[in-house]
C-alpha cells in the first residue's frame, strides 16, 4: 500500500532532543528497504500559490489555502504492507518527535 506521509511542524515538540533519531539514517534505512519511494522538504508556506477555478475564471492567491500554526514542511511517499508498518516507519522519523506526521493511504480502486 502506498501512503503519503505529510511532515508537519508542531507547537508542542518533544522537549528531550536527545531522543531525536537521525534523519540521514532514517532515509538510508527506508530507502534500502524499499519503503520510502521519494520524499523532500518544502519551502516555507509564504512561497505557496493557491489555485482555484470559479465560473471558468482562474483565481490565484499568494500563500497557503489555510492559515494554521502548524505547517507542512515536507513529505515522504511510503510503500508499506499496511498501516501498522507505515506507523512503525513514521514512529522512527525525527519529525515524529520534533513535529507531527500525517499518514494518508492512496485511494485504492
Amino acid at each position: 500500500m502506498k501512503f503519503m506521509m505529510f511532515v508537519c511542524t508542531d507547537t508542542e515538540p518533544e522537549t528531550d532532543e536527545s531522543q531525536l533519531p537521525d534523519i540521514e539514517q532514517w532515509v538510508e534505512q527506508n530507502d534500502a528497504a524499499g519503503r520510502r519511494l521519494t520524499g523532500d522538504q518544502l519551502v516555507p508556506p509564504a512561497s505557496a500559490t493557491t489555485v482555484r477555478v470559479r465560473g471558468g475564471e482562474l483565481l490565484l492567491t499568494d500563500g497557503p489555502f489555510a492559515e494554521t500554526k502548524e505547517v507542512i514542511v515536507g513529505f515522504d511517499l511510503l510503500e508499506c504492507a499496511d498501516l501498522d508498518e507505515a506507523i512503525e516507519v513514521a514512529r522512527a522519523h525525527p519529525m515524529a518527535y520534533a513535529g507531527r506526521l500525517e499518514l494518508r493511504p492512496y485511494h485504492q480502486q
